[in-house]
């Protein structure tokens, strides 16, 4: 990730002078004081510094401290860690990964499935709503009277064979989704640096099949316990995902991932994020119905 390197004086010239105390110059709003430490809307929270999205509002929980606290960022390399030895303890500062800017510290006393809680300070952040009447993110394309839809449950190549097969299923397209570089290529995502996961975007008629339908066989296709990782392939583009177009849609994912981990089927948290679906960057056509292409059913085949 390229670095974005200003003077104090141009820190200044962009922030006001709350934000530009606490990112710049390391300091801690009062609690109960932030704009955000109570804000209950659906969208991203990015760097007030550099723009570079950090947290999703569905990792939001309430911790009672009064500052915006999150379970898990949207993308773990967007984040930084420094150690603070300040008011005679140690703890770990939150730092944005892209302009060094200080957001807050993070503490082992969060909620499942990380355990982890990213105490943050509002005036580091810039919210960024979801237009619940619009979804975010649409796939340029989609046939009049179909849906969509987009997962991540490892290397795409075996989850695209996978839905395509499934009655209802009109369309399917490899692609790249919920990082932060514009018109990636494979190599760019491959590095672990984009952000973006590998994911299958899904058009079908929601007449044929239900959107609980493809949840299923989502939960089916993957191991959804392993932390960006499925089998031998190992890194944040391989992080189990969902990716919601409809606040219906994220309302059924998460009582589907809610009914899973009740089942007692996995003996480990389900770690699955849920996300509001950002924009989606089809990948090259060779990765295109690859298995098919080459008359495998399986990439073990």
């Amino acid at each position: 990730m390229q670095k974005i390197i200003k003077s104090d004086e141009e820190w200044k010239q962009q922030l006001t002078d709350e934000q530009y105390r606490v990112t710049r110059g390391k300091g801690t709003e009062r609690a109960f004081c932030g704009v955000f430490h109570d804000n209950h809307k659906e969208g991203i929270y990015h760097c007030v510094c550099c723009d570079l999205p950090l947290f999703a509002s569905n990792a939001k929980f309430d911790s009672g401290t009064g500052w915006p606290s999150f379970f898990q960022p949207v993308a773990e390399e967007n984040i930084g860690t420094e150690t603070d030895f300040t008011h005679g303890m140690s703890r770990t500062e939150i730092v944005c990964a892209r302009c060094d800017a200080h957001l807050g510290h993070v503490f082992q006393d969060g909620p499942r499935p990380t355990g982890l809680r990213y105490c943050m300070n509002s005036a580091a952040l810039k919210f960024v709503e979801v237009d619940q009447e619009q979804p975010r993110g649409k796939k340029a394309g989609v046939q009049a009277g179909l849906a969509q839809a987009g997962f991540g449950a490892g290397c795409f190549w075996g989850v695209e064979a996978a839905f395509a097969a499934l009655p209802g299923v009109h369309e399917t397209a490899v692609g790249y989704q919920g990082g932060t570089l514009k018109k990636p290529t494979y190599e760019d995502v491959c590095s672990g640096r984009t952000g973006h996961a590998e994911v299958v975007h899904v058009e079908y008629d929601p007449a044929e099949v239900s959107y609980e339908q493809l949840l299923e066989l989502f939960w089916e296709e993957h191991d959804p316990t392993t932390p960006n990782r499925q089998g031998p392939d190992v890194g944040t583009q391989y992080r189990s995902v969902i990716f919601y177009y409809t606040p219906a849609q994220k309302t059924a994912a998460e009582a589907s991932k809610a009914k899973l981990e009740a089942s007692g089927r996995f003996r480990r948290p389900i770690v699955t994020q849920i996300v509001a679906a950002p924009d989606f960057y089809r990948a090259e056509e060779y990765h295109q119905r690859y298995l098919e292409k080459r008359g495998q059913r399986s990439c073990a085949f």
